[in-house]
């Protein structure tokens, strides 16, 4: 059998483990294969800073050249799709007819952006001012687009569709948000900060509308969208002329690659602290993996270029033989606006909530706690707090809510001696 280890997703989680094979073992043979035509590269600034910059190319957000991928010994070959994975034989199959044999295996090909579900779906797609936010060549497309006032609607209101209002507004274009649930980062924040962001974009000029679902779209005899209609919580139909339309309304794991060869998957890959999914030759990390993290009781898939970099390092490890188990407390970022969002731990199955600072400061931390405990933590433009708050949560330590508001209370003596 030949001695080769095959990367299968050119993302952040892919070209960190790639790297780190070599790294660890300079003699082993590492294959990376993505479906783009660009090598792998960073994805939060395409809805932050790169868009600001009319002139900037994919060179800035690259995680590394090609004369680095060469300088570490790894082939990377862009443009390409895998069709099948053979465990029994060691083997994958591209969509070209090309097969190619395999020692061991990674799989990291990360995540698409979820669809809209209308009838109409496909037509909107089609229009030349209707856009999804996921890859170098959605935000290309874009950005020309974004021109001062003009009017853009974003349905979704969690991270990527606010960091595109935020974009858009300070661009001077009239945006608008609708987001189906009765507030914004529903999913992923308390009432507090949702209603803190809310209030953010609004003081900004965002006109958002929560409980929104848009119903259906109007087009223009040349295919562009003219309006688009949407229902609010009372069944009322309103509509609004419009310039451009973006989606944000979460992704979806790309692992029906994974699922066709038999591997053991749920909302993403399951793997174990090693990155070993249930196959022993194959690992799996980043956005398309689901994985154990503490105080949780089930896997996790977690979408985050943290998790995807720390896992794929503990991939690569295991691939080599090295025993590094990877089951940290995530964390995640944002910027809108001046605001630098940090979040660490995942809230679900909280049952109390503390605030630490003024919000209407635009500084201050929200603890979640369940039974006393520590879980999780959101610090907006509290960076100290927020790395303590890390290793509060990383110990898994018990707070009372008095002392986390209380401002003259000094974190750190909550972290045992």
């Amino acid at each position: 059998m030949t001695d080769q280890r095959i990367v299968i997703g050119a993302s952040h989680a892919g070209s960190e483990l790639a790297s780190r094979l070599r790294q660890i073992d300079p003699s082993v043979s590492v294959l990376l294969l993505g479906d783009e035509g660009v090598l792998p590269y960073q994805h939060p600034p395409l809805s932050k800073s790169w868009m600001h910059n009319p002139d900037s190319t994919i060179e800035p957000l690259l995680i590394r050249n090609a004369a680095a991928y060469k300088n570490l010994g790894i082939e990377v070959r862009t443009n390409v799709r895998v069709s099948a994975i053979d465990r029994r034989e060691h083997r994958i199959k591209l969509d070209s007819g090309e097969s190619l044999p395999y020692s061991q295996l990674a799989i990291t090909t990360g995540a698409r952006v979820r669809r809209l579900s209308l009838d109409s779906a496909q037509r909107v797609e089609e229009a030349p001012n209707f856009h999804y936010l996921r890859s170098f060549s959605d935000a290309q497309r874009l950005r020309p687009q974004f021109k001062s006032g003009a009017r853009i609607v974003v349905v979704g209101g969690g991270f990527i569709g606010l960091e595109i209002a935020a974009l858009a507004v300070k661009q001077g274009l009239h945006v608008t948000v609708l987001e189906t649930q009765s507030r914004v980062l529903a999913r992923v924040a308390a009432h507090d900060l949702s209603d803190f962001f809310e209030r953010v974009h609004r003081e900004a000029g965002v006109d958002v509308r929560c409980g929104s679902q848009v119903t259906g779209f109007e087009f223009s005899s040349n295919g562009r969208v003219m309006q688009v209609y949407w229902q609010d919580a009372q069944a009322v139909i309103s509509s609004m002329d419009v310039d451009i339309v973006v989606v944000g309304i979460g992704v979806l794991p790309n692992i029906e690659l994974a699922q066709s060869a038999g591997l053991v998957c749920d909302d993403g890959i399951l793997v174990d602290e090693l990155c070993y999914t249930s196959d022993p030759a194959i690992v799996a990390a980043g956005d398309c993996s689901c994985r154990s993290v503490p105080g949780q009781t089930t896997k996790v898939r977690i979408e985050s270029v943290p998790n995807a970099v720390e896992q794929a390092r503990t991939a690569a490890a295991t691939l080599c033989g090295q025993h590094a188990p990877y089951n940290s407390v995530p964390w995640f970022w944002s910027d809108q606006y001046d605001i630098k969002l940090q979040m660490v731990g995942l809230s679900r199955g909280h049952d109390a909530v503390a605030i630490r600072g003024d919000m209407t400061s635009r500084a201050f931390c929200v603890f979640y706690l369940k039974n006393g405990q520590i879980i999780s933590a959101d610090a907006v433009n509290r960076p100290v707090e927020f790395m303590l708050a890390r290793r509060l949560i990383g110990i898994g330590v018990q707070s009372n809510i008095k002392d986390l508001i209380n401002p003259s209370f000094n974190l750190k003596n909550l972290i045992p001696k």
